[in-house]
């Protein structure tokens, strides 16, 4: 595994920065460029200040290029700020995986932030595959995730959210959640989406007319010219896991859900339609890098 680094901290004082006395808060950056060269993608852009770091483990064979994202700080508590950026430029192709879920603690009070702009440009294809986000019980997220594609460019991304440490017996039931996706392609908005529970967040989950107890969710999205080609390919791989899950094409885009009593049960769900996707779309194999089997 390497770590390529182009431009680093910058020597100079951060905005934000906790003034004496107060608690120091994160803010970090990941600001990746991917430029098609002759046959092969490549690194073109990185700038990454802490707690983000981005490593380049080498791909295995018939994959794209490989980008892994971490915090050094092991997770994000109330009152960090990150802001991930990656643009594939024409022709490129890349993977963006975690390297492991990313942890959300419980807030003394303000939100942890969590910022994603992805840039597709026109014969681009770009995997945004990161693991998932546990919250512990308290924590406070806003996580807006944006993406922009030229017509030709093409987008498979995730994002999974566990509602509490399921191996300490934690449960999701206060704190704030907020979450929203906005898709463009060509100039235009195909796909917006967004959710908030806040403070007694336990009630909308157990209800059987919202969340029904479970313990994670998650949700998957191809965007592309070709999407709606694949729509029979996306719900026979939702629904048919352990999970609750289905398909359908919103505007172009393909937008699968998958919720379940078992984050283990939503995440090997999750996992096996991202594999059967990627091999439809791409071509690429039914298969997720490692750091995903870690």
């Amino acid at each position: 595994m390497s770590v390529a680094t182009l431009r680093y901290d910058a020597p100079r004082p951060v905005a934000g920065e906790a003034a004496p006395g107060e608690l120091q808060r994160g803010r970090g950056v990941a600001e990746i460029g991917f430029v098609r060269s002759g046959r092969v993608t490549a690194l073109a852009r990185l700038y990454q200040r802490a707690p983000c770091r981005v490593l380049f483990p080498h791909a295995e064979a018939g994959e794209p290029m490989l980008a892994a994202l971490l915090t050094t700080s092991g997770g994000l508590a109330g009152g960090d700020a990150i802001h991930i950026g990656v643009t594939a430029d024409a022709g490129a192709s890349c993977t963006i995986v975690s390297q492991a879920a990313e942890k959300i603690y419980r807030s003394l009070g303000p939100d942890a932030a969590v910022a994603t702009t992805l840039v597709v440009e026109h014969g681009a294809y770009l995997e945004w595959l990161p693991q998932e986000t546990i919250l512990f019980d308290g924590a406070r997220l806003k996580r807006r995730l944006t993406a922009t594609l030229a017509p030709e460019g093409r987008l498979l991304a995730c994002e999974m959210l566990a509602f509490g440490r399921a191996a300490r017996g934690e449960r999701l039931t206060n704190g704030r959640w907020f979450d929203a996706w906005e898709i463009r392609r060509g100039g235009t908005l195909a796909w917006s989406d967004a959710i908030t529970l806040e403070d007694d967040i336990d009630a909308t989950i157990t209800s059987p007319f919202a969340f029904a107890g479970a313990a994670a969710l998650a949700t998957a999205l191809y965007a592309g010219a070709d999407a709606e080609h694949h729509i029979a390919t996306a719900r026979n791989l939702a629904e048919n896991g352990a999970s609750r899950g289905g398909a359908s094409l919103i505007g172009g885009v393909l937008v699968a859900r998958f919720l379940g009593g078992s984050a283990q049960a939503v995440r090997a769900d999750l996992a096996r339609y991202l594999c059967g996707m990627r091999q439809a779309v791409a071509g690429l194999p039914a298969r997720l890098p490692r750091l995903w089997q870690s």
